[in-house]
């Protein structure tokens, strides 16, 4: 998944206070502060310490459907609701700040203390460990190749062979893969900018993860105009990260994402957030 240069840090004062899910209405220097206004202990259920009494605060970059995304007026995905249960099991609410994604490629933000975990769709890779901790992994990831219908583009292949502009996520492992397949891809700053780009013909092909481009093939307009050409198995893992040597909390994470596939609530998410259940893309093996 993505990183991008530091651009905007955008506390999510969207209108989803009034939710009762999240959000974070403080500057980012209050998430830093020695207390909470007297809310209670900063040490949550199974001694695990955060950076803010009475809550799981948890970075994440907008919009990233179906993972995380703001709709009708509260943020939502399958990561939401899977950090929501480590909440619920540390006996506290979650609170979702949106920052810009290079944050999760170096754990600043987990460094510095404004946030306890980030929760982003983020690929596990290799680099990424060097920075943060990773859970296990809860989602097996490809890539696909989205292209205007009657394109004629058949695969990743025939777009390079044709000299198709092609167009991927700044900083994503989908951009990564397509500058190693031969591409100079344009970067867009976000997955939205990426449709917005194929939209309007800046692009003739985009790279992406294929979980995003399943969500937008959900809206008949989208349905109508675009095609997946390529599914691209790339060996990708999803995982949240948490500050390194934070074990308590990572502890609490992977427990959570085990009782979930136990009991049949992961089930039930996937097929909410994500279509008909695939139990090798839900279930992948720890890396």
């Amino acid at each position: 998944m993505k990183t991008l240069p530091g651009r905007r840090t955008r506390i999510l004062a969207v209108t989803t206070a009034t939710a009762g899910l999240m959000l974070v209405s403080v500057t980012v220097s209050g998430c830093t502060s020695s207390d909470d206004g007297g809310s209670g202990s900063k040490t949550a259920a199974g001694g695990v310490e955060l950076v803010k009494a009475g809550q799981l605060t948890t970075c994440t970059h907008l919009p990233y459907p179906p993972f995380q995304s703001e709709i009708d007026g509260k943020v939502q995905g399958l990561d939401v609701a899977l950090i929501d249960l480590v909440a619920k099991d540390l006996g506290v609410k979650q609170e979702i700040l949106d920052t810009p994604f290079e944050n999760f490629k170096t754990g600043a933000f987990l460094n510095s203390g404004e946030c306890d975990l980030a929760a982003a769709g983020m690929t596990i890779t290799e680099e990424r460990k060097k920075n943060v901790d990773f859970s296990d992994p809860y989602f097996e990831a490809t890539q696909a190749l989205l292209v205007d219908k009657g394109s004629g583009i058949t695969s990743l292949a025939d777009a390079k062979s044709k000299g198709v502009k092609l167009g991927a996520q700044a900083q994503t492992t989908g951009e990564d893969y397509a500058k190693g397949q031969g591409f100079d891809p344009v970067s867009f700053e976000s997955s939205d900018a990426v449709l917005s780009g194929l939209r309007s013909g800046q692009v003739k092909a985009v790279v992406i993860d294929y979980p995003v481009v399943q969500g937008w093939l959900k809206t008949k307009a989208n349905a109508d105009a675009f095609e997946v050409a390529d599914n691209i198995n790339t060996g990708e893992q999803y995982g949240f990260t948490v500050k390194k040597g934070n074990t308590k909390l990572l502890a609490a994470i992977d427990k959570a994402l085990t009782d979930a596939r136990a009991d049949g609530t992961y089930k039930k998410l996937y097929e909410k957030w994500i279509g008909p259940y695939d139990e090798t893309a839900a279930s992948p093996s720890a890396s």
